[in-house]
């Protein structure tokens, strides 16, 4: 099979080694381009120059050359892995057998690129991945084929997509293109009554509110572990918080001080108040990089009685 490759970081790498390995041949590769603010190399960049391929950077995938690129490839489908550009339709129906496409969701739900953190900060119980064709809407297009992944009560965003949604994902995407390529997949228009779209899961979306139910806190910190890492503050002093446990009052006698107030400093973490029960905070960042919530207790003098911003 003549696989085209449109994609980018670990999951655009990982495709293209997985094609590889199994005696597709790749016919072109297209990276986003350079990023001078970045001293790291596009990790996809960087394999296909190590695996002795020419990666084909355009700054708009609109242009004639990209489409002229498209075409010389002959390629027989196109695989789209972790693309942040756009990728218009005249481009994706080159291919003989047109073009597919990698999303961490169960489309039509969780439309856009923050959609493993918003399944988990909202709560949810299932995601999973889908394998669609490309469209001018941004995850709109026909569904070929999906893949169901549960997301446990403490799984982190960290956890459900290098664990589950990642090499799963790799897979799906060899399959789709088997069943596309062969004639025997199936385009099923998404029901837009389920749809749902969401922004970037940002800082300001990663902001903890102690005032907030505990089950929403942790789900916010599971949903920011490892990125972009929810945060609070204690006085000026801004601190992310990663691992925790979640500690629920089951009765009026066992709440203990506010909204945001430290209740209690372990050999190795620290409590934070919220409703409903108590944060006990494992690991934390302040300025001084990744320590345990003991350690960071003593790096901004922490003290119990003392509260973070609500």
């Amino acid at each position: 099979m003549r696989i085209a490759l449109i994609g980018s970081a670990d999951f655009g790498k990982a495709a293209l080694e997985a094609f590889l390995d199994r005696g597709d041949e790749i016919v072109a590769v297209f990276c986003p381009p350079d990023n001078p603010k970045s001293s790291k190399p596009e990790v996809l960049k960087e394999a296909a120059i190590a695996m002795g391929l020419t990666p084909l950077q355009f700054a708009s995938l609109k242009s004639p050359e990209a489409a002229q690129a498209m075409i010389d490839s002959q390629a027989d489908i196109c695989v789209m892995a972790y693309v942040l550009q756009f990728v218009p339709q005249e481009l994706c129906k080159i291919p003989k057998h047109g073009t597919i496409q990698y999303h961490p969701s169960l489309l039509p739900k969780y439309r856009g690129p923050s959609a493993i953190n918003w399944a988990i900060a909202l709560g949810e119980e299932k995601t999973g991945l889908t394998i669609f064709r490309p469209s001018d809407g941004l995850d709109e297009g026909e569904v070929i084929l999906q893949k169901e992944v549960i997301i446990g009560p403490d799984d982190t965003l960290g956890k459900i997509y290098f664990d589950y949604l990642f090499p799963i994902g790799i897979k799906a995407l060899l399959e789709a293109a088997d069943l596309v390529v062969a004639g025997k997949h199936q385009e099923i228009v998404q029901d837009e009554s389920q749809a749902n779209y969401e922004g970037w899961f940002d800082a300001n979306a990663a902001q903890i509110h102690w005032a907030s139910h505990i089950s929403q806190i942790y789900n916010l910190i599971r949903a920011c572990n490892p990125a972009p890492g929810a945060w609070t503050k204690f006085g000026e002093q801004k601190v992310q918080i990663y691992d925790c446990h979640k500690h629920v009052a089951g009765t009026f006698g066992a709440v203990k001080g506010k909204p945001g107030e430290v209740t209690q400093i372990t050999l190795d973490s620290f409590f934070v108040t919220c409703h409903g029960g108590q944060i006990e905070v494992l690991k934390a960042k302040g300025a001084a990089g990744k320590v345990n919530g003991a350690e960071l207790a003593k790096e901004i003098n922490l003290q119990v009685g003392q509260s973070f911003a609500l």
